[in-house]
């Protein structure tokens, strides 16, 4: 990848700052503001033996680190930390054998496939089951010690297995494998030329915002053709909570219609790659399976983003004709941002959200003298606007001479509804 991609690092630090309190401090050590040293070291936990890995156990047939403890196990092999207790990964072998086959399905020849936080690997098992033919490299991004105990072994007995121990989300590794050459061989396909047929990109979405940031900036690159994009339209295979799913999946005037929901379908075609039978109850298909006491209950405001909540297996391909045009992402995602504050609010009424006397772009997006299928309904709701009435807004807000020039998220035209 020539372009180091810049329109993501500057989110990605914020999205780490988030992650840092997980990994740099400590039990004692987040709790010396409020209790002294000796009182904290009481307080830390000592630390459990984790098991050994099931193909060191003395007396276990293995066949050099392919298997996988039982499944009914995995909560004794993988224990909950504070780095792996929302990452969700797939654990059922028949699932992740109908995965496999519905991304790289018969015919596929020499595909390239870069798999993100793939926990133990049971996906990354049933990859490497299919006919050698379909895949000829597997990028394997994993950063967590224990689960690398699993995965690091495939290395030994397939070589179209690679490694890298750092996750998905550290944008730096997609540099390191263009350093390497690791994507030297994927062609570039013109972006009219279909699908791409040899690049494909696997990951496991958390349950927490992190999963939903991450969805959000890989819409983000599309448009201006940024990442793994730079290759052609390159097919995201994504496992995520169905609380994800319906919000990219919304209606129009739905509820549960957003930002994010606007941005996927301006830049993709979205669909379920299996099922959503297929991967229910989550306890039967998912790793990890909560304790009884933390399961989801039924409740009148349940938490959907706890884990054991479903979770599907989705597919997103990049649209051939996009929306947003190369360098105009900037400006679709201000007016998003702040027109979804008052999403349920009538455009007439709403429009002053993108600056002060925004209302004369009303008179654009109404004027009689444009066919209708180039005016707005002004009446209609920021949520129930489709794509096409997004880029005549947007369209309206670039040729504004009244424009913010500031379009970063704390620019001073904020209304109070949003600083509520």
């Amino acid at each position: 990848m020539s372009s180091r991609s810049p329109w993501l690092v500057p989110s990605w630090r914020n999205i780490k700052s988030l992650r840092r309190p997980c990994h740099s401090r400590g039990p004692s050590e987040s709790r010396r503001s409020f209790v002294g040293v000796s009182e904290a070291t009481k307080l830390q936990k000592p630390k459990t033996k984790l098991p050994t890995p099931i193909y060191e156990v003395e007396g276990y047939e293995s066949s050099r680190g392919r298997d996988l403890p039982p499944i009914d196990q995995w909560r004794k092999y993988f224990p909950h930390d504070k780095e792996t207790s929302t990452r969700i990964s797939l654990r059922n072998p028949n699932t992740t054998d109908a995965l496999a086959n519905a991304l790289v399905p018969e015919g596929s020849l020499g595909k390239v496939i870069i798999e993100s936080d793939p926990g133990p690997g049971q996906l990354t098992r049933s990859l490497l089951k299919l006919p050698r033919e379909r895949i000829k490299k597997l990028i394997v991004l994993e950063p967590n010690n224990l689960y690398l105990q699993y995965i690091k072994p495939l290395q030994a007995i397939d070589d179209r297995v690679v490694i890298y121990e750092q996750s998905g989300y550290e944008w730096g590794v997609y540099n390191k494998l263009e350093d390497a050459g690791e994507l030297d061989d994927v062609l570039k396909v013109p972006w009219t030329s279909g699908v791409h047929p040899q690049l494909a990109f696997i990951t496991h979405i958390p349950t927490t915002v992190l999963g939903e940031q991450l969805i959000a900036q890989l819409f983000r690159g599309i448009p201006d053709r940024q990442w793994l994009f730079q290759y052609g339209r390159v097919p995201l295979c994504f496992m995520m909570s169905s609380r994800m799913w319906k919000r990219l999946d919304a209606p129009m005037g739905g509820t549960q219609r957003c930002k994010v929901g606007v941005m996927g379908a301006a830049t993709s075609e979205i669909t379920e790659l299996l099922p959503y039978e297929a991967t229910q109850p989550f306890k039967d298909h998912f790793h990890p399976v909560p304790y009884a006491k933390y399961a989801p209950v039924p409740s009148k405001h349940p938490d959907s983003r706890r884990v054991g909540n479903p979770y599907q297996v989705v597919l997103t391909v990049p649209r051939e004709f996009q929306a947003i045009q190369p360098g105009h992402l900037d400006y679709w995602d201000y007016c998003l941002r702040k027109m979804f504050v008052q999403k349920a609010t009538p455009l007439k009424a709403s429009i002053n959200s993108l600056g002060p006397g925004a209302t004369t772009l009303l008179k654009k997006l109404t004027d009689h003298n444009l066919p209708p299928s180039e005016q707005v309904d002004i009446r209609k709701c920021p949520n129930s606007l489709n794509v096409h009435e997004w880029s005549l807004l947007v369209k309206a807000f670039m040729e504004w001479p009244f424009a913010p020039e500031d379009l970063a998220i704390d620019t001073v035209f904020c209304n109070t509804n949003e600083h509520r």
